[in-house]
């Protein structure tokens, strides 16, 4: 079963070196449903004004700001104050990435890995999704992760834990764009 993110994983991280993804990076602070808990993830800033996290963080933010929900895709997309887009590319099979992520206690996390897989679908335009090897986990969710160049190359949206390996799972930014452009299409 794939699991989404919601507690502290990766390493604490004092700041994001890549200027480009420091200025689109959007953490994500709320309650869980109910109240009962305090909850974290991350979003990305992926065009002028345009951000990008999961569905299931939904509840991390305003829902008038939220413009569009591709919920087969785990995607939400809403409005941002923030016009910096970063940098993006394809991921690769074997090159190393870095993702970041929010602690529970408000702090930047980072984890780092190895994409192992990247995952097509059928009738699809775009990959569906890559996996990495890394320590990444809850409070990733929505987060950017990155190539060793610093561009982004897609969005974690979940993880599995496979014997004493973590295997995280990112929406490739093709994807993204890819559900984007559906939205933007149909008017939302």
């Amino acid at each position: 079963m794939l699991a989404a993110c919601a507690h502290s994983s990766g390493a604490p991280a004092p700041a994001i070196p890549e200027p480009g993804i420091a200025a689109a990076y959007v953490p994500l602070y709320g309650r869980m449903h109910l109240g009962l808990d305090s909850a974290v993830g991350a979003a990305v800033v992926i065009a002028p004004g345009i951000a990008v996290t999961n569905a299931h963080n939904k509840n991390l933010l305003n829902e008038r700001s939220v413009f569009g929900v591709r919920s087969d895709y785990d995607l939400l997309f809403f409005r941002t104050a923030r016009q910096a887009a970063p940098e993006m590319a394809e991921p690769v099979i074997g090159e190393a990435v870095t993702a970041y992520g929010q602690g529970a206690d408000r702090e930047l996390r980072i984890a780092h890995g190895t994409v192992r897989a990247i995952q097509t679908c059928v009738r699809c335009t775009a990959p569906a999704y890559f996996t990495f090897a890394g320590n990444a986990g809850p409070g990733f969710s929505g987060g950017p992760v990155l190539n060793a160049a610093g561009r982004l190359i897609g969005i974690t949206f979940g993880y599995k834990d496979e014997g004493h390996e973590r295997v995280m799972y990112a929406y490739d930014m093709d994807r993204v764009r890819t559900e984007l452009s559906a939205l933007q299409k149909r008017g939302n």
